[in-house]
Parts: C-alpha cells; structure tokens; sequence
C-alpha cells in the first residue's frame, strides 16, 4: 500500500533528515505549494485518518459512507454542532475551540489530540479530523499526530499528508511545529 511506502520512506530517511538542520518557515511554505490541491471535502492522508471541512462534518450520510467512528474538530464553538449532533451515529467526539491565526496557541492543542488521534486508530477506528476548510487547523493537529506518535520529522509529515491534501497550516502553526520538531528530534519533553 502506498502508506506503507511512506512511512518506511519516512523511517529510512528520518535518520539523515534528523541531523539536517530543520526548514525556515519560508521554506516549509514553499514545500506546501507543491502537493495536491484541495478537490474534495475530506482526504484520507494516513491509514483511517482523513483530513476534511465543515462541509462533510455535517453530511451524516457522508459519515456514514467513509465508516467514520471518531471526530477531532479543531473548529468547535458552542453554536455549531458539537458531540449532539452525532448521538445515536456511534461516534465519539472531541471540540478543539482553535482560531485560524498566527497568534494562536495551537501547541497546547498537540498532544491532547495526538492522544485522540492515536486511540482512535489503535481501537481500528476511523477518524475524521477536520475546521472549517480543512486545510490549516486540522493539518496543524494531523502534522503533529505523525510527529509523536508515527515518529515523523516535520518534512516527512508535511511530505505524506500534502501528496493526498493541499493543506496550508498559518505561519504561526508553521512557527509552532517547527518548535516541536526541533523538541522530538532532541528529546526534548512536549
């Protein structure tokens, strides 16, 4: 399969890759610009884990055709759906209140939702991660997830997940995953 590819590509690499000094955020934007670009409302970017917007978030049919048993959404608010929305779909639910802006704290964020992420593959689950576009939020918290808990340096996180999305994480999130890269590939507690 071709996950399986990647990832051993990721683990033959991640050794040359790790003693390389890590991208600027200029050029992690410009490896952005090179991937796919956004055609449908969800992608699966890693085995069972896809990446989407609001659009298939609230298309319970949708749902239902993928076989989607968790939801990460990095978009919650209180006027918009919510874990009541899903009762009776079998589907467990996690609200991220996160704002698509620089300045926003997404690395609080990282772990928790590696955690999730990680619980819901393990159980054979199937999870839709997803913010308004899907592009920025949940690419952000789907790059940490292969980051802690699949190993991946930045690059190769960005490399796997932007061949099956266009994703466009903000500088500020660049900023942030640059600073839990550098922290993986030294050790460093998260």
């Amino acid at each position: 399969m071709a996950y399986e590819s990647s990832y051993a590509k990721s683990l033959t690499m991640r050794e040359s890759v790790r003693s390389s000094p890590p991208l600027s955020v200029s050029e992690l934007q410009q490896l952005l610009v090179t991937g796919k670009s956004i055609l449908n409302h969800a992608d699966e970017v890693w085995p069972s884990l896809y990446i989407g917007d609001q659009d298939i978030a609230s298309s319970r049919s949708e749902l239902s055709r993928l076989r989607i048993t968790h939801i990460l959404n990095c978009a919650h608010s209180n006027w918009r759906g919510g874990a009541d929305y899903y009762k009776g779909m079998g589907i467990t639910y996690l609200g991220i209140e996160a704002r698509d802006s620089p300045t926003f704290d997404m690395s609080v964020n990282f772990t928790p939702a590696a955690d999730f992420i990680r619980q819901a593959l393990s159980g054979g689950g199937r999870i839709l991660v997803h913010c308004a576009v899907g592009v920025s939020r949940s690419a952000t918290l789907v790059l940490a997830y292969l980051m802690i808990q699949e190993h991946m340096t930045l690059v190769d996180a960005i490399k796997t997940v932007k061949d099956r999305r266009g994703i466009i994480p903000n500088r500020g999130f660049l900023r942030q995953l640059t600073v839990l890269d550098t922290n993986l590939r030294y050790g460093r507690r998260i």
